[in-house]
């Protein structure tokens, strides 16, 4: 995985008054962090579905705000982990904060200060950096609750500022970003102010496939699933070629990923299809395999895949 430190862009134009920095998001599983860093960034740059711990690996998205560059960094929800790949993810998540310039820690109003809320809050103490509270699903809850809620979370751990949003439809997303935008350190742009995301194209396009694998199958499919772009071809007709593969774990997965006639791989992939065509404004021909493979998760290969460190027992 390529490290913060690593990153740059010919900056030496940049005016030595501009901001620039990483903003780690974390949270437990489904607190709305990738709706949340779409909304800032002002584009999808990370998957989203009603099922948690769609994401597995840290994926950036960056935004600018007045003369500041936020390069936000979306890391998988934080819980116990049981298997290898749960390791993997919650290593990663931990890993992307410590990392991180500021550090934004969401709660699911919903959900409230639920025991695995209250384990990760005993447990920020341990990153030194400058860190606020963000309460989100505001509008699903009464205001006498939502402050409850964060007299509570601010006494199990220090913020220096609590925000109250909806990451879904924006309400307190401006007020969010405007602190974000004028805490980050002094610091040249560290990216193309044209760009929106450090993810390759390959990467995404498969992430996108994930998601509406997701999507389609709900509670059919268990999280034994994995998609990996194999070939993009660039046509002279200024379309391009893409095959994917979805790895599952057993034959019987793959029969559901498929579907009767073909008709669930079908759907999946025109959607798919139509997502991916829309980010790279070019016409796209998508093809879609299904592929068996007993316990990917223990393979150091798809971790490299997926951007993971893969955990060794």
């Amino acid at each position: 995985m390529t490290s913060q430190s690593e990153i740059g862009a010919d900056t030496s134009s940049a005016a030595p008054d501009t901001r620039a920095g990483f903003v780690a998001l974390i949270g437990a599983p489904n607190a709305g962090k990738s709706t949340l860093m779409n909304q800032l960034v002002g584009a999808k740059v990370s998957i989203v579905t009603h099922k948690v711990q769609t994401t597995r690996a840290i994926i950036r998205g960056i935004a600018t705000r007045d003369a500041s560059q936020i390069i936000f960094v979306d890391t998988p929800g934080i819980f116990r982990p049981r298997r290898r790949l749960d390791e993997a993810m919650v290593t990663t998540a931990w890993g992307g904060a410590r990392d991180a310039d500021l550090v934004l820690y969401l709660v699911d109003a919903s959900r409230g200060l639920s025991e695995d809320v209250r384990e990760i809050l005993g447990s920020l103490d341990s990153i030194p950096h400058r860190k606020a509270l963000v309460i989100n699903k505001i509008d699903a809850v009464r205001r006498d609750s939502l402050l409850e809620m964060a007299a509570g979370a601010n006494e199990l751990a220090k913020f220096e500022q609590t925000f109250m949003i909806s990451a879904l439809n924006g309400d307190g997303c401006d007020t969010l970003s405007g602190w974000l935008a004028s805490n980050l350190p002094l610091s040249p742009w560290l990216y193309p102010d044209d760009e929106i995301s450090d993810l390759p194209m390959r990467q995404l396009a498969a992430e996108i496939t994930r998601e509406k694998l997701f999507l389609r199958l709900h509670e059919e499919l268990p999280y034994a699933s994995h998609v990996e772009t194999e070939a993009w071809t660039e046509n002279p007709d200024g379309s391009v070629k893409i095959e994917q593969v979805i790895f599952v774990e057993r034959d019987s997965q793959k029969k559901i990923v498929i579907g009767k006639s073909g008709a669930t791989i079908k759907a999946i992939s025109m959607a798919s299809r139509k997502e991916i065509a829309e980010v790279l404004e070019q016409k796209v021909h998508l093809f879609l395999f299904v592929k068996v493979r007993e316990n990917w998760g223990d393979d150091p290969a798809r971790y490299r895949e997926m951007g993971l460190e893969f955990p060794r027992r």
